[in-house]
């Protein structure tokens, strides 16, 4: 295992957490204990990936005739393994030009399938084009985490 991503999201977690004294005196009859996560709780942690680890953007490429969207969905979260089954709320998605069913598909209302339902490793981007009157919009539905 490479020691650099392992270093630098223990650096990260540490940067969020607030350390507390083991003991703080409250009122001077009151006594409060924390304690402090292990190194290897806080590592786990930052391996974990959650639906903030999946980013989407869409951009206009074009307004000429029926404009044209351009969305990209990223996997930011530093864990090795990838997220699979990712679903997306689209409404009623649906484009004038072809994308991809492997890349992007609706399988019902308010259900877009990415990826067909294979994993997006980290770093890894998904990006497409559809051709609309207006934006669609798609937001995270759910997705399974490793």
């Amino acid at each position: 295992m490479n020691s650099v991503p392992v270093l630098m999201a223990f650096i990260i977690v540490l940067s969020h957490v607030q350390f507390l004294p083991a003991a703080s005196s409250l009122d001077n009859n009151i006594t409060t204990t924390t304690s402090a996560l292990k190194p290897q709780e806080l590592l786990k942690r930052a391996y974990s990936c959650t639906s903030r680890d999946l980013s989407i953007g869409q951009t206009i490429q074009s307004q000429h005739g029926i404009p044209v969207y351009a969305v990209q969905i990223v996997n930011t979260c530093l864990s090795k393994c990838g997220l699979s089954n990712i679903h997306f709320h689209c409404s009623a998605f649906a484009s004038a030009r072809l994308v991809n069913p492997i890349v992007f598909k609706r399988l019902s209302y308010d259900d877009c399938l990415v990826n067909n339902g294979q994993p997006l490793k980290s770093g890894q981007a998904i990006i497409f084009s559809y051709s609309n009157t207006f934006k669609y919009p798609i937001s995270f539905k759910y997705a399974t985490f490793c």
